[in-house]
């Protein structure tokens, strides 16, 4: 078997600064990207869209994936 990776970009607009709650319910999910520097770029991109909100945040998770060979 064979082992990779795979990012995604993650978050939203929560209800309060407290980052518990996503206001709609439902993360936005970019992705998903086969390196991590793809997924910084696309992270980085969505945070400066989002800089004036101070409740939006994002974060880029991995996805471990095992292949048959």
């Amino acid at each position: 078997m064979m082992t990779t990776e795979r990012f995604w970009v993650v978050g939203g607009e929560y209800s309060c600064v407290a980052f518990k709650t996503l206001k709609t319910g439902v993360p936005e999910v970019l992705g998903p990207y086969e390196t991590r520097d793809q997924a910084r770029d696309a992270w980085r991109r969505i945070s400066d869209r989002t800089r004036s909100c101070a409740t939006a945040r994002y974060a880029i998770a991995t996805e471990q994936l095992t292949l048959p060979n």
